[in-house]
């Protein structure tokens, strides 16, 4: 029987606190039923953690460290790292010369930075 995917990531802009560990135990507990594929997303972390983005390379380390902790198996999901896959930045480039601004600006997480 052909399992169902699932994608998901997190940007490594600090230490794992309590808010993670929801996700975490759904994460651990879809790996189980599904094709599981967590990102560490340090592309995307450079949206918040420009002024220095070597914050990022350690807290990717800790992150992922994190995540075994938990329960999240890498016999039973794939963990990748972002910007380890040229395909997504090839995908970016292409996505971006097509979607419209006002996408863009209806989203919610980008409304957040823009204020910020």
């Amino acid at each position: 029987m052909k399992r169902d995917t699932i994608l998901s990531g997190m940007r490594p802009t600090g230490r794992l606190h309590l808010g993670h560990l929801s996700v975490l135990e759904n994460w651990r507990r879809f790996q189980e039923e599904y094709n599981c594929y967590y990102m560490v997303a340090n592309w995307h972390a450079l949206t918040t953690a420009f002024d220095d983005p070597a914050i990022t390379i350690d807290a990717a380390r800790e992150m992922v460290m994190d995540w075994l902790m938990v329960g999240i198996d890498p016999e039973k999901s794939t963990i990748f790292v972002q910007s380890e896959v040229k395909e997504h930045a090839e995908l970016h480039l292409l996505l971006s010369l097509i979607t419209p601004t006002s996408w863009l600006e209806r989203c919610p997480t980008y409304k957040d930075q823009v204020q910020q």
